[in-house]
């Protein structure tokens, strides 16, 4: 424990990292450090504090079509973002996802990526590029029905789309679309929280107050102001990006979204 103590203190490693180090040194504290800093974890467990305001992120569907994968996989700089060796990183850790579907990050990191762990392989890439690298989010998502993806400004937005009809490939990608471009919270009102929903309502009084409206008129105006809030974040209620006189809704006819995720680095 002592020795584990020191690297630690010596290298900023993470406890799993130096104990594996010790274990392949012998005990050797000097030796422990060389490993790690030939794997490129020292270094980057001094750039943990920086952020990753860059990055890509990526999907994959699989050769059925009824499930779907994203990462977003950060980076310090555009710059590193576009380095052939991270795009073949963020590759590397969708396929890992793509052939285990881990439940959480933590599984992930534990996963294998050729020869290392998925947190080492990004580890030692962090050390070989030179800046901070880290996986931030992924998603799976499955379905009976038809999952499709969509990538927007070259992989700084990507969207996974579920339907629960099969062969609705355009109609998914169109939703998927959508998405990238509204950005919505919920799928329905009733996904909205009700506290939110009362936070929406308080504004909307104290505004339409100090607008001198009748007080005998304020519960009418907020029901309506709270339907044009519902049409802004949540799904099925926005007018649909490709024909905005129709709302998503309406668009789908008898075929259900089951779920959806978006990933974004703007």
């Amino acid at each position: 424990m002592e020795k584990l103590k020191e690297l630690r203190e010596k290298t900023g490693a993470g406890i799993g990292d130096c104990k594996k180090a010790l274990d392949e040194s012998g005990g050797d504290i000097d030796k422990a450090v060389e490993i790690l800093r030939k794997k490129g974890i020292t270094k980057a467990a001094k750039r943990s504090d920086r952020e990753t305001s860059e990055g890509i992120v990526k999907f994959k569907i699989n050769g059925e079509g009824n499930e779907a994968y994203m990462l977003k996989l950060g980076s310090e700089t555009d710059f590193v973002a576009r380095n052939e060796k991270f795009q073949n990183l963020a590759d590397s850790v969708l396929e890992v996802i793509a052939e285990n579907s881990p439940a959480s990050l933590d599984e992930l990191f534990e996963l294998k990526a050729d020869d290392l762990s998925v947190k080492d392989t990004v580890d030692t890439m962090s050390g070989v590029i030179g800046e901070k690298i880290e996986i931030v989010d992924f998603k799976v998502l499955k379905s009976e029905g038809t999952v499709a993806g969509y990538s927007h400004m070259e992989g700084k937005i990507c969207v996974l789309v579920a339907l629960d009809k099969k062969g609705e490939n355009d109609l998914a990608r169109d939703i998927a679309m959508h998405i990238a471009a509204s950005n919505p919270k919920y799928m329905s009102p009733d996904e909205v929280p009700a506290e939110e929903v009362e936070k929406e309502k308080e504004v909307y009084r104290e505004q339409l107050l100090k607008e001198g409206k009748p007080e005998a008129m304020l519960d009418k105006i907020i029901l309506g102001k709270i339907n044009k809030y519902y049409e802004e974040v949540c799904l099925l209620k926005q007018e649909f990006i490709k024909d905005d006189k129709k709302k998503v809704e309406e668009i789908l006819g008898d075929i259900k979204i089951e779920a959806f995720s978006r990933l974004s680095l703007v």
